[in-house]
C-alpha cells in the first residue's frame, strides 16, 4: 500500500504541475494575442495612427504660392494631419528616391511634369521634374537604364536649362519602400494624359492617383487641388467622388481645357 500511496502522490504532483503549465501557457497566449491585436490595430511600426501629408513644392522655384501652402496646410491640420513641406531646392532625385519612407497618407506633388509622346498610350510617358540641374556626370547608370531623364520647361528645349526628371520606372524600381495606401496628387501638367505614371504609383502601394489629362496653369491647379483636399479630408469623400466634385465646381483649365482625373477609374 505504501508503494501505491507513493505512486498516487507522484501522479497528483505531476497532474498539478501539468495544470500549472497549461495555465501559464494560456496566460502567455492571452497576453500575446492581446499584443498582436493592439499591434494590428495600430499598424505596428509602419503605422502609428498619425495622419501624414506632404507638399512637395518644386513649382515654388518658378510659380511660388504662399497662400496655397498656408491654406492647404491649415485645412489638413484642422483634419488631424501632420503636414510636411518640401521647398523647391530640396526636391532632388534622392528626395524622390526616399519619398515612400515618409509614410504619407496624402502626397501633393506640386511639380512641373514633362510629357513625352509615344507611338501608343503605353509608350507615352510623364516625367516629374526635380530641381537638380542636369549633368552628364550624375546618375549615369540610372540614366542609361531609363530610370532618370532630362527635362526642360516648355519652350526651353533649345538652349534652356535642363533638369533631372524621374519617370514611371524610377517610381516602381528605384524608390525605396512602399506607399502603403497613399493618395498621390500630381498637380503638374499631363500626369494622366497616359497611365504609366499612375500605374507605377499604384503598383508601388498607392491606393489612388490624381492628375490632369493635359496642360494646366499653376493658378488653376492650385485652386483645384485646394478644393480637392477639402472634399477629401473635410467632406470625407472618396478620391474619385472628390475629384468629380472638384471638377464640377472648379471646372477644366480655362485656357488648356484640361480635366482633373483620378486613377484607377471606378467601375
Amino acid at each position: 500500500m505504501a508503494d501505491e500511496h507513493t505512486s498516487d502522490t507522484g501522479t497528483g504532483r505531476e497532474l498539478r504541475g501539468a495544470l500549472l503549465m497549461v495555465a501559464v501557457f494560456a496566460a502567455i497566449a492571452a497576453v500575446f494575442a492581446a499584443s498582436v491585436f493592439v499591434y494590428s490595430r495600430l499598424g505596428g511600426d509602419d503605422d502609428d495612427g498619425v495622419l501624414r501629408a506632404v507638399i512637395v513644392d518644386q513649382l515654388d522655384l518658378t510659380f511660388p504660392n504662399q497662400d496655397f501652402r498656408d491654406q492647404t496646410t491649415e485645412t489638413l491640420e484642422a483634419a488631424g494631419y501632420v503636414v510636411d513641406y518640401v521647398p523647391g531646392p530640396e526636391v532632388t532625385v534622392d528626395y524622390y528616391r526616399d519619398l515612400p519612407k515618409g509614410d504619407y497618407d496624402l502626397v501633393l506633388l506640386r511639380s512641373h511634369v514633362a510629357r513625352f509622346e509615344g507611338a501608343s498610350d503605353e509608350l507615352a510617358l510623364a516625367e516629374i521634374f526635380t530641381s537638380e540641374p542636369y549633368s552628364d556626370s550624375e546618375y549615369v547608370w540610372e540614366r542609361e537604364q531609363g530610370y532618370i531623364g532630362s527635362v526642360a520647361y516648355f519652350g526651353d528645349e533649345e538652349g534652356g536649362e535642363t533638369y533631372f526628371g524621374i519617370g514611371p520606372a524610377f517610381v516602381l524600381e528605384r524608390m525605396n519602400g512602399r506607399f502603403d495606401g497613399s493618395t498621390i496628387v500630381m498637380m503638374g501638367c499631363s500626369g494622366l494624359f497616359s497611365t504609366p505614371m499612375a500605374e507605377a504609383f499604384i503598383r508601388k502601394g498607392a491606393d489612388a492617383f490624381v492628375s490632369w489629362d493635359d496642360l494646366v496653369s499653376a493658378e488653376h491647379t492650385d485652386a483645384a487641388t485646394l478644393r480637392l483636399v477639402e472634399r477629401m479630408v473635410v467632406d470625407e469623400l472618396s478620391v474619385a467622388d472628390a475629384t468629380e466634385a472638384t471638377m464640377a465646381e472648379i471646372g477644366p483649365d480655362p485656357y488648356y481645357k484640361s480635366t482633373l482625373l483620378s486613377y484607377p477609374p471606378e467601375d
